[in-house]
């Protein structure tokens, strides 16, 4: 063509170090945190049916598998644990000698490089599946403060670098930061569950974590997926409160929350790539549908993209070997 008046914008994708040199986002290793389910017991290596790929394990498989995680280059685990007794306060969220306690001690002694995330709730600890302490079918907001915190206290006890509140109670945070700050772990981050969506995409964690409500929901508790300016109240408290990360849960249905959250709130931000995201791309992928490793890589960028400065996901092993080849 004579006229050359158009912008050429192809000359910068014409060849695969072209597109690599001018990338505005860039996924490492060091963005992923990996999700893991702690149980007690031994010789336990149970894989999640609605989960392929995530396993249920035992302390005797735990070093392993954060050895595994530091050769890939992920510096991050979020533990959840599974206790054999379930009561209905949630006792053993709290005892000293917990799944979680445990874990994080041993965690602590064989891989000290490794920096460890306490969910901390008491869903997969009471005998009625809810997030804290039940009064006439309700969970009691203050009441269940109470035992969030105790529970926070013994996570930092056993050695767990930030403590992670994820139940949803009003002033969960300040209640958190300031049942540490007393105990004197006023150097241990918070990373808050801030925007938590009352979601249909939790079903698969529900299974691998054993801790579905035995009855009703969660959605007194959690946030409606129609609301957005609610997520901004909800961060906006945390960070008042003293909250040092946020977290967006889930992240593929809340793209447009993580960006706002990100432009509003000058705190690290945490995208949560949730069990159900998980287990729906497993599923396309088994059945040959989709590829799932470009996928994955796009899915995660797309999270970087819109805000996150990490991300919780269950693909974090298999986007580490990836991105390292």
């Amino acid at each position: 063509m004579e006229n050359h008046s158009f912008k050429r914008h192809r000359r910068l994708r014409n060849s695969t170090n072209m597109r690599a040199l001018v990338r505005e986002t860039k996924l490492t290793p060091d963005d992923l945190i990996y999700p893991i389910f702690v149980v007690e017991g031994s010789n336990i290596k149970k894989e999640v049916s609605s989960m392929p790929g995530v396993f249920q394990v035992s302390l005797d498989y735990l070093t392993d598998e954060m050895k595994e995680l530091v050769q890939l280059g992920i510096r991050s685990v979020l533990l959840f644990g599974i206790p054999k007794e379930k009561d209905e306060v949630g006792s053993q969220a709290y005892c000293e000698t917990g799944i979680i306690q445990e874990a994080l001690r041993q965690i602590k002694q064989d891989v000290p490089e490794l920096i460890t995330i306490a969910d901390t709730c008491l869903c997969e600890y009471t005998s009625h599946g809810h997030c804290g302490v039940i009064h006439n079918g309700d969970v009691h907001n203050d009441e269940s403060l109470e035992l969030i915190v105790e529970t926070a206290i013994s996570q930092a006890k056993a050695g767990a670098d930030i403590i992670a509140p994820s139940n949803m109670m009003d002033g969960f945070v300040t209640a958190v930061r300031k049942g540490l700050d007393n105990a004197g772990f006023e150097n241990i981050p918070v990373m808050s569950y801030a925007v938590k969506y009352a979601s249909s995409h939790y079903g698969p964690f529900r299974e691998a974590a054993e801790g579905a409500p035995q009855f009703g929901d969660r959605k007194t508790y959690q946030m409606d997926p129609a609301n957005r300016l609610e997520a901004f109240r909800e961060a906006g408290s945390d960070i008042i409160q003293g909250a040092d990360f946020l977290i967006v849960k889930p992240a593929l249905s809340y793209m447009d929350i993580i960006r706002d959250v990100k432009e509003r709130f000058n705190a690290p931000l945490v995208a949560y790539n949730v069990s159900g995201e998980y287990a729906m791309v497993k599923a396309a992928a088994q059945n040959g549908w989709i590829d799932e490793k470009e996928i994955v890589l796009e899915q995660l960028t797309s999270m970087k993209r819109a805000g996150a400065d990490l991300i919780i996901t269950y693909f974090a092993k298999d986007a580490a070997k990836w991105i390292n080849r």
